[in-house]
């Protein structure tokens, strides 16, 4: 009798747990038909439209560019203690343009406005760093160059980095 009594109470759970099943999947097979076309959807747009992935990773090499350009994030990475003047302001402008150079293909999949910007950014990034060992004594130590950009920047109410960054995620916003 244990066995029948056994074998009722296991059909009882099988067609309890298929009924739940059934009634979870009914309830979200929408959801999952919806999820699967927009996957195989994505997935067709990317073969179909390969420049799309070329534009994001542009957009993303640009501002990686941006960040390591901007002058808070530089003078920190290229800080060495000792670095007279003259040689802090050869190594930030190798680094600029050499990031510059790196990243030059990327105008082939961005907006000519944008690349523009990122462009004028360089070159006055550039012109700040000079202008600022222009105002400085000749046997100055780097670590004033770092300060007297810093504090330049700090004086401008408009960040032209942030700036520049906005344009880019509005121009990724409009690719979709």
């Amino acid at each position: 009798m244990d066995l029948q009594k056994f074998i009722t109470e296991a059909a009882v759970l099988v067609i309890g747990g298929v009924a739940t099943v059934s009634a979870g999947y009914y309830l979200i097979k929408d959801d999952i038909r919806t999820y699967f076309r927009l996957k195989f959807s994505d997935q067709k747009q990317e073969k179909d439209n390969p420049l799309l992935s070329l534009r994001l990773q542009a957009y993303e090499r640009l501002t990686i560019f941006i960040e390591r350009i901007n002058p808070a994030n530089l003078f920190i990475r290229l800080h060495q203690q000792g670095l007279t003047l003259a040689e802090l302001q050869v190594m930030v402008l190798n680094e600029i343009k050499s990031e510059y150079q790196h990243n030059i293909t990327q105008q082939l999949y961005i907006s000519t406005p944008t690349w523009d910007v990122v462009k004028k950014l360089k070159d006055d990034t550039i012109a700040m760093v000079n202008n600022g060992a222009k105002s400085l004594p000749a046997d100055a130590p780097g670590v004033d160059l770092s300060r007297k950009v810093l504090q330049h920047m700090a004086g401008i109410e408009n960040n032209p980095y942030d700036l520049t960054l906005d344009l880019i995620k509005k121009d990724i916003h409009q690719l979709f």
